[in-house]
């Protein structure tokens, strides 16, 4: 990452006129000029011209700095006039070339089973020849693939992703790390002798599915959001907070996996800034699995099979972020896969995709969750990207399509949590099944909620799409019932599981405060005892004669 400064150089006439060329163009991000206070004051002054002693013609220049990375082609930077819907050029600077636009970059990880011994590690380079990943005297060869315009959809107008939105996304390459052992720390970098190498990154794997313990970070909605005063089509806010507080998080070496759960870049057709994405999040990334969901900035377009009609993907419809976070799912734009990580069974699902009764992916789910092993992995997360219910303010409650055909699939199948984003909030419900409350948690001096699922009643639901997205307002009178928690600030979720207990912070990215703590707890089955012993035992003993052997 490196901040570019730009100079610029503008041309007064005494008339007050602007030298103009006419072009028109399209961009990706921009600054106002007023931002440098120099420029507008005209403090840095110098005449060009004179008539009979009096000066006609000035200069003012001043300056801006932007945040560059490498996107392996050629950027200029333009000063235009006109403002943003009729943007013309006043001049434009030659070309500048990245030094190695071959450069592999952006690399992160990925688990592809429940066993802790092999990791994905995907990157991106402008060279399609394949590299390696080199890690702990062993090596992987990478796959490359990439993707292009004819990939996008689109309509009778273009989208952003098949037009003016499109760059080029170089290659992507991905190599599977294997010979692992579970909760274990390793040494990788990436790349080749031709077009270089990464920094050396340490790692670590997640818990073997069936141990005890698991801490991870969950959330939904992050996005990315400029390093500089750049003005972008769509910005999120609290991006730069929350991974701050994620690097922190997973330097300090307590966090195993990271689960983000739809809405990843939103991009949303501007394919740079997936680039920019990839970047903003390599502190974390590259260290520890990062576990992905789609959303409806990633999947959703017109005639392309969504659940959900809209152009929210602006014509990427789900294939850069299956490019660029290959998941362990079973087939092409098939999103859902499952995974186990210590004592947890994580469903995730694409509500993006038909998830009505009798789908594949309905079908898909239900043998899923119907295969978990309670001796191995107690708990049961359910993970999608939009909710089945919310209470922010101007949204439809309860979706009750979702609710009518895949709710009864969580209640038969015993899941302890559905966790949703899509909404940019947190809200914590009671465990709740068709809009009732079947169960509340206790709550202890410290301020921690506590739900029994020893005799289990329904699922607990939260929505945690607070990572980036600018917040949504809750309602401010007639709360539905179901909902006991509401935070409206940026943050992320903290989780900590062992076989006895599940327990989550929900943690403000600025402050770093929890500011929400909830637990679910659930006795382990006894094993049988063979009554017919203890009754041989009793044999031929008075019955008012007291037990005394201990071990009964």
């Amino acid at each position: 990452m490196m901040m570019f400064r730009v100079s610029i150089l503008t041309t007064y006439y005494d008339n007050g006129g602007h030298i103009t060329n006419g072009i028109c163009f399209s961009f990706q991000n921009a600054q106002y000029l007023g931002i440098d206070q120099d420029y507008l004051k005209c403090t840095k002054k110098e005449c060009k011209e004179y008539d009979n002693g009096k000066c006609v013609l000035n200069t003012c220049s001043g300056s801006l700095k932007f945040h560059i990375i490498n996107i392996r082609t050629e950027i200029e930077f333009v000063f235009f006039a006109g403002g943003f819907d009729t943007p013309c050029i006043l001049t434009r600077s030659n070309p500048v070339k990245f030094a190695n636009p071959k450069q592999p970059l952006y690399g992160h990880l990925s688990s592809i089973d429940s066993t802790g011994t092999s990791m994905r590690l995907t990157w991106v380079s402008g060279d399609k020849e394949p590299q390696q990943v080199q890690y702990e005297n062993r090596k992987q060869t990478s796959e490359v693939t990439t993707f292009t315009q004819d990939d996008m959809c689109s309509l009778i107008v273009p989208s952003p992703a098949k037009d003016f939105g499109w760059h080029d996304p170089g290659f992507i390459h991905s190599a599977v790390m294997t010979g692992l052992q579970p909760s274990s720390i390793y040494s990788y970098k990436y790349g080749s002798d031709s077009v270089g190498w990464s920094d050396q990154f340490q790692f670590r794997t997640p818990p073997a599915g069936g141990s005890n313990e698991l801490k991870f970070l969950i959330y939904g909605d992050m996005g990315k959001a400029p390093h500089d005063a750049s003005i972008e089509h769509y910005i999120q806010p609290g991006a730069l907070s929350v991974v701050r507080a994620l690097t922190d998080e997973v330097d300090s070496g307590n966090v195993e996996s990271i689960f983000h759960i739809g809405d990843i870049s939103y991009a949303t057709g501007f394919l740079v800034e997936w680039d920019f994405f990839l970047q903003l999040i390599s502190p974390v990334a590259s260290q520890v699995s990062y576990m992905t969901a789609t959303g409806n900035h990633e999947r959703d377009y017109q005639e392309s099979g969504s659940v959900y009609i809209t152009p929210d993907s602006g014509g990427e419809c789900g294939v850069p972020y299956e490019t660029y976070f290959p998941m362990p799912t079973a087939a092409k734009d098939k999103p859902w896969y499952s995974i186990e990580q210590a004592s947890v069974h994580f469903t995730i699902i694409s509500t993006e995709h038909d998830w009505s009764e009798n789908s594949e992916q309905y079908e898909w789910m239900k043998r899923d969750m119907a295969t978990v092993d309670e001796s191995k992995t107690p708990w049961l997360i359910f993970m999608g990207h939009r909710p089945m219910y919310t209470s922010t303010d101007g949204v439809f409650s309860v979706d009750k399509n979702f609710v009518k055909d895949v709710e009864p699939l969580l209640l038969d199948n015993k899941v302890d949590l559905a966790f949703f984003g899509h909404v940019h909030n947190y809200e914590r419900t009671c465990a709740v099944y068709q809009e009732e409350c079947k169960a509340m948690p206790t709550m202890d001096e410290n301020g921690i909620s506590t739900y029994d699922n020893s005799n289990y009643s329904a699922p607990v639901h939260a929505v945690m799409g607070m990572a980036g997205f600018t917040l949504d307002k809750f309602k401010t009178d007639d709360v539905d019932c179901w909902s006991l928690r509401r935070i409206s600030n940026f943050g992320y979720v903290r989780g900590h599981a062992t076989k006895e207990e599940i327990n989550f912070e929900f943690v403000n990215a600025n402050t770093r405060q929890i500011e929400d703590n909830f637990r679910i707890i659930k006795k382990q089955s006894s094993e049988f005892v063979d009554v017919s012993q203890i009754m041989n035992r009793f044999a031929g003993m008075p019955m008012d004669e007291p037990n005394t052997q201990s071990d009964i």
